[in-house]
C-alpha cells in the first residue's frame, strides 16, 4: 500500500481579540505573512490583520488509504482550535479543504515527464 500526502488548510476569522491579542498578532506579523506559508506536520499559521481578521493554517499529514483524509482534516482542525484556544485567541467560521496530492492533476511538466518514460 502506498503512502498518501494530504494538504489540509483550515481557515477562520478572529473574533472577540482583545486590544493586546490584537497588538501581539500585529507584532508577529512578519512570521504569519502569506509569502511565508507552508504545509507543514505542525502546521503554519498566515494572516494579514491589516487586510482583515480572516486566517489560515496549513497542515500536510499522510495515510494509507483515501478516507485517511478525513481523519487528517479531522486533527488539523483540532490542532488549529488547539493554538487558537491556548493563546486564548476567538475566532469563528472555522473549517477546513484537504486535497489528496496523489490524486491532483498533473502539471505540465510532470505530464511531459511521465509521457518521455
Amino acid at each position: 500500500m502506498t503512502t498518501r500526502t494530504f494538504r489540509i488548510m483550515v481557515r477562520g476569522v478572529f473574533d472577540g481579540l482583545s486590544a493586546e491579542q490584537h497588538a501581539e498578532l500585529l507584532a508577529r506579523a512578519a512570521e504569519h505573512d502569506v509569502l511565508r506559508a507552508a504545509f507543514t506536520p505542525e502546521g503554519h499559521l498566515s494572516y494579514d490583520l491589516t487586510a482583515r481578521a480572516a486566517f489560515t493554517f496549513r497542515f500536510l499529514d499522510s495515510g494509507e488509504a483515501e478516507e485517511d483524509i478525513l481523519t487528517a482534516a479531522e486533527r488539523a482542525e483540532q490542532a488549529a482550535r488547539g493554538w487558537l484556544a491556548e493563546r486564548g485567541y476567538g475566532y469563528k467560521n472555522l473549517r477546513s479543504q484537504a486535497e489528496d496530492l496523489s490524486q491532483a492533476p498533473l502539471g505540465k511538466r510532470q505530464r511531459r515527464a511521465a509521457n518521455a518514460g
